[in-house]
C-alpha cells in the first residue's frame, strides 16, 4: 500500500478544503478544436468520494429549472481551480435528498468557519 501512495503523491493537486454542503465554483478547462477556454460550474457539493488520486466530488446546480449534476475528479489537470463560495451546516456526508427538493426547500443553512479552515480569526484587544 505504501508503494502505491508514493507513486501517486506527485500527481495529487493542491485543492482547498471543502465538504458536502459547500457551494463551490469549479473552473474547468474545456477544449474546443484547437482552442482551450475556462468554463465555470457553480453549485452545491452533494458528495465526496475519497481515494487518493482517484478522489471525486459531485456538484449539483439547477440550470433553467433543470437539475444538473457533474462528477469531477479532484486531482484532474482539467480543473484549473476550485473556489469555495460559502459553507453550509449539514449533518450528512451525502446530500442526495436535495435531488427531491425544489426552490427554497433546497437551501442550506449557512455556517461560519473558524481560523483552522482558512478564515481570518478575530482577535479581541482590551
Amino acid at each position: 500500500m505504501k508503494a502505491i501512495s508514493t507513486v501517486e503523491q506527485p500527481h495529487l493537486a493542491d485543492r482547498p478544503a471543502m465538504r458536502a454542503g459547500d457551494t463551490v465554483r469549479v473552473h474547468v478547462k474545456v477544449r474546443e478544436g484547437d482552442k482551450e477556454r475556462i468554463q465555470v460550474f457553480e453549485g452545491t457539493v452533494i458528495g465526496m468520494h475519497r481515494g487518493g488520486a482517484n478522489a471525486t466530488f459531485t456538484v449539483r446546480k439547477v440550470s433553467f429549472g433543470q437539475g444538473v449534476e457533474r462528477i469531477f475528479p479532484l486531482h484532474s489537470p482539467t480543473i484549473d481551480k476550485i473556489d469555495v463560495v460559502r459553507g453550509a451546516k449539514v449533518r450528512r456526508a451525502k446530500l442526495y435528498f436535495l435531488r427531491d427538493l425544489k426552490g427554497k426547500a433546497a437551501r442550506m443553512k449557512g455556517q461560519k468557519r473558524g481560523a483552522a479552515e482558512g478564515q481570518k480569526a478575530e482577535t479581541k484587544t482590551v
